[in-house]
């Protein structure tokens, strides 16, 4: 490589979470890849990423759900964060499905205020859409490519390209199994890359075969119906959980499963759009659905048996036993969680959670405790304000309008200040020539006539962000004129005014702690969609074999245990491994004497440039002054010397004796090869020796002298 390149993992390094975010850094630009949340590390996130937020300039993103995008509005939003976001179309979608539900998730239960609606909207303005296999420069020198990484509808592995000569694969949370509705991730571009980055999350984890994993599903769900208990199957908002939807809408369309005679149903806040969207994105979805489509024309995504709804309220009307899909998948907050402290304590009932978690979340302590034991689970909900505190809040907003409106009138005052004083000039004009005697005397230039003008006033055109404000009594519509026999009709009638408009009711949010005893069933049964241990070992030694790994994204015992495996394979030749912590930036060049530095302004002026191919060299003498920049990094200054020394020019590009013939030949030189001598006008001969050198040989004249002049023109001469 002749590239600087640093990696600084942020969120997801040598620990148990699942949110990730790292710095990729290459030469003067950086790259954000993925942004996920963790809402328990949000301060430490924060310090250590507002040191990089005005160097960023692109953010890539791999997946659409939280632990990968959860903190970009929070970055948009408030850390003042403003560059182009690059994703598939199913990420851009998708994601915003996945941040609409958490937000709404979040808001109902507590008062959340890491981000809004807003800073969701925001973010997908800045984001610039792509498609499988498409190249695009980002930055000069800088391109991208995304590849199928499966995992997720829109799932990517991103290829980034320097100057089109090394490659740096980013791949993490990737799938080689194709599944119901998605192909598996794809590996054939990002062969042998320079620099792999690549997760270690389940380096050690072994799955179960798919058919184990969806027999004990489906047995499982008999089970519990059959014993009139309902089966909550905690899932993503609009990941995963299209796989589960595939598979339980196809157990439920065959009679012989015995499961149409119950109930089954979606529960969350953005359900009918996430069926809309994948309805809609079925090229990339797995060759079997679109096989089906084209051949059967049915929309894999049209569900006959599948109840959406989106409050509980609506859960209530969908008749018992059902088999309900509920988001969030951690049951930190939402519709799972607030079910959950109702179902757990009747043993007819089972809770499947699909997905591991961080040690510290509500499912893993559920998963970890044995039946029968007792739980505390808090549960916030909102709730109107009444008395004081509603009082307090509308006086809150009152004060907050008055200031708007005197604001507003503060400005209409300023416009029509301006206004007037137009008017007053507009006055001052006549409709007859002005005598001279009105004219200064005192001014010594020749004054003008000013000619009859009738009064004209331009009026200013108000405007927002929006555009132009209307004004209504342009489009208001004058009502015909009504009968006296109406009018006698109408003064009958009783005078009956229209109910005031419902306003937003003012809530606040109150937390319960409730102690649950689990007395229902509760699984783990893996729907990850993850490659495992041992197909990720497969991969690298046998597929990507990378010359440099970045190992991110695992707990410490993964993490080297990938590392070990990497270093004693024989096939993959990788030369370094680094396994860096959150915070710690490793330096992956692979050449040890680059070093960046900076050019004074003087000493750039001064340097007299030569041009070779496409790039432009020149010879510097300097000394290096190491200083600190603003932020606190020692930064390398070139100043450059008083007393230049003389140095021996150097020839650079050497050119080929081929293409020396076909400029001389340009150059009315007669040019042949004689042996492998190009001779020239039977005066001047040029070969090259056996060190690779060009020499020139011949009588002193004007063709020797035009001939080398040629030759050196070949040349960048420093």
């Amino acid at each position: 490589m002749t590239s600087i390149i640093k990696v600084t993992p942020l969120l997801g390094a040598l620990d148990t979470g699942t949110a990730v975010c790292y710095l990729l850094k290459v030469d003067q630009y950086t790259l954000l890849l993925d942004c996920g949340l963790d809402v328990t590390k949000l301060s430490e996130f924060t310090a250590r990423i507002m040191q990089h937020t005005n160097h960023i300039n692109a953010v890539l993103v791999s997946f659409p759900d939280v632990d990968h995008i959860g903190a970009l509005p929070y970055l948009y939003g408030t850390l003042g964060l403003d560059c182009q976001i690059y994703g598939t179309v199913p990420v851009y979608n998708m994601g915003q499905m996945f941040l609409y539900d958490y937000y709404q998730s979040k808001n109902s239960s507590e008062d959340f205020n890491i981000f809004t609606l807003d800073h969701v909207d925001n973010v997908f303005d800045h984001f610039q859409q792509m498609k499988y296999s498409q190249t695009l420069t980002i930055c000069p020198g800088i391109s991208i490519t995304p590849y199928a990484a499966g995992h997720m509808i829109g799932g990517t592995m991103w290829k980034i390209m320097k100057d089109d000569e090394e490659d740096i694969v980013y791949a993490v949370d990737f799938n080689h199994k194709k599944e119901r509705h998605l192909n598996g991730a794809l590996f054939n571009n990002i062969i042998r890359p320079s620099l792999l980055i690549t997760d270690a999350y389940n380096a050690t984890f072994e799955y179960k075969k798919r058919r184990k994993r969806d027999q004990e599903l489906i047995s499982t769900i008999l089970e519990t119906v059959r014993q009139d208990g309902n089966v909550i199957i905690v899932v993503d908002t609009a990941g995963r959980v299209l796989e589960l939807m595939q598979l339980l809408e196809q157990l439920w369309r065959n009679a012989e499963s015995g499961l149409s005679a119950y109930s089954l149903a979606l529960l969350n806040h953005v359900g009918y759009n996430v069926v809309d969207f994948a309805k809609n994105m079925l090229e990339w979805m797995s060759d079997t659905v679109t096989k089906q489509f084209e051949e059967q024309r049915s929309y894999p995504f049209h569900f006959k048996h599948l109840n959406l709804c989106h409050s509980l309220q609506e859960l209530e009307k969908i008749p018992s036993p059902y088999v309900l899909l509920t988001s969030m998948a951690d049951l930190s907050c939402g519709f799972a969680r607030n079910l959950l402290a109702v179902s757990a304590e009747t043993k007819e009932n089972c809770i499947i959670v699909t997905q591991r978690t961080k040690p510290d979340t509500l499912a893993s302590k559920l998963l970890s405790n044995a039946i029968n034991n007792t739980i505390d689970i808090t549960i916030g909900k909102r709730v109107p304000l009444e008395g004081k505190e509603l009082e307090e809040h509308l006086n809150s907003i009152a004060k907050k309008q008055q200031e708007v409106e005197k604001m507003e009138v503060e400005e209409e005052g300023e416009e029509s200040d301006e206004e007037q004083e137009d008017d007053q000039a507009l006055v001052q004009r006549h409709d007859v020539p002005i005598p001279e005697e009105t004219h200064n005397k005192k001014s010594f230039f020749k004054q003008h006539k000013v000619y009859p003008m009738f009064p004209f006033h331009e009026e200013k055109i108000k405007w927002d962000e929006y555009g132009e404000f209307i004004k209504h009594e342009h489009f208001r519509i004058d009502e015909e004129p009504i009968k006296e026999e109406e009018m006698e009709t109408e003064k009958v009638k009783p005078v009956t005014t229209a109910p005031a408009a419902p306003t937003e009711i003012p809530t606040k949010c109150v937390t319960s702690r409730i102690k649950t005893q689990v007395n229902c069933k509760v699984k783990f049964i893996d729907f990850e969609g993850r490659s495992d241990g041992e197909s990720i070992k497969r991969i690298l030694a046998a597929v990507l074999k990378p010359r440099q790994m970045v190992i991110v994204h695992g707990t410490p015992d993964s993490s080297r245990h990938l590392a070990e495996f990497c270093r004693d394979s024989k096939d993959m030749g990788v030369s370094q491994i680094f396994v860096p912590g959150i915070g710690e930036t490793v330096d992956a060049t692979s050449e040890r004497h680059i070093y960046q530095v900076k050019l004074k302004d003087a000493l750039v002026t001064a340097a007299k440039f030569s041009r070779a191919n496409d790039a432009e060299l020149a010879w510097i003498d300097a000394v290096i002054d190491v200083q600190l920049n603003a932020d606190k990094e020692q930064v390398a200054m070139l100043e450059p010397l008083t007393n230049k020394p003389s140095h021996v020019p150097v020839f650079i590009n050497e050119p080929r004796l081929s293409n020396l013939r076909q400029t001389l030949i340009k150059n009315g030189i007669q040019a042949e090869f004689n042996g492998g001598v190009l001779v020239c006008n039977n005066k001047v001969a040029i070969r090259r020796n056996a060190s690779g050198t060009i020499q020139i040989e011949g009588t002193v004249c004007d063709d020797y002298y035009k001939i080398r002049t040629l030759l050196y023109s070949m040349y960048a001469i420093i």
